[in-house]
């Protein structure tokens, strides 16, 4: 296969892609390299306007394509149903869905203290809240989106899972006291379920779900000591870099995946093998 050929391949140049929680840590990673291979962005994030604004200014600023940016809350499907109606008359077609939207507070940061609440005592309006935004949002994005991508006959869905989905994970690397989220490995495992049962639905439609479990990337404000923590339970020792993600996100929503659909691909540095 020739360069150009290859190059092709993973090329994204017009497609319409739409990323769910596109102002997040990894959503604007994965904007970002879509955006520099060409695609359409479209950002949904229930993030303030100017949060939106300058994600999406930043974000075409470095690849010199113009990103959209919608403020849409993916747990409200009339939201979602009048958003995407607006983008399929902006561009006329949709070509790939992010299902990303994610409640995932950085470790050490003052958000995360009740979602790492001992099991027996998980508050229960924040469980509904994770089922209702990772999952159920997951859901009705796909559920609004894949009527285009059928009539369409083509299309693409990638569902963000995790890591804490194919392995147990270790709660003595959170410090005393503290457990990962429940309801974020059960919302996170359900992605998993979720993306099967689409990927066999919309299969004679020649429309492609996926799913792709990455391990942990540390924020700005994680600690060195967790840093450690966590590297020691994979098999390279380390966490994952800035933009490592990137080139797994681009296979996925690309042609290089075509004959890939019902998957899942694990990016987690060996943890779910250990």
């Amino acid at each position: 296969m020739r360069e150009s050929e290859i190059l092709k391949v993973f090329s994204m140049k017009d497609r319409v892609v739409i990323i769910t929680g596109g102002t997040g840590f990894l959503g604007r990673q994965y904007a970002n390299i879509l955006n520099q291979a060409g695609a359409i962005v479209v950002i949904f994030d229930c993030s303030p306007r100017t949060t939106l604004e300058e994600c999406r200014k930043t974000i075409s600023y470095v690849s010199g394509k113009n990103l959209l940016a919608m403020q849409v809350d993916v747990t409200n499907k009339d939201q979602i149903k009048d958003a995407v109606t607006r983008v399929y008359k902006k561009t006329g077609r949709i070509d790939v869905l992010v299902n990303n939207a994610a409640m995932n507070p950085a470790v050490d940061s003052e958000e995360m203290k009740k979602m790492f609440a001992p099991y027996e005592n998980y508050p229960s309006e924040i469980w509904d809240k994770e089922i209702a935004v990772d999952l159920t949002g997951a859901q009705f994005c796909t559920q609004v989106v894949a009527p285009y991508m059928m009539k369409q006959r083509t299309g693409v869905i990638v569902n963000v899972s995790s890591a804490v989905a194919n392995a147990p994970v270790d709660n003595s690397i959170y410090g005393e006291g503290k457990f990962k989220s429940v309801a974020y490995i059960v919302t996170k495992t359900g992605i998993l379920g979720l993306t099967r049962a689409w990927a066999s639905y919309l299969g004679k439609y020649n429309v492609r779900v996926n799913a792709f479990s990455p391990g942990g990337m540390p924020k700005a404000e994680v600690s060195e000591g967790f840093r450690k923590r966590y590297s020691s339970l994979n098999m390279l020792g380390r966490m994952a870099e800035i933009d490592e993600y990137n080139g797994a996100m681009l296979f996925l929503c690309s042609d290089a995946s075509s004959f890939m659909t019902g998957s899942q691909l694990a990016m987690d540095g060996g943890i779910s093998s250990c």
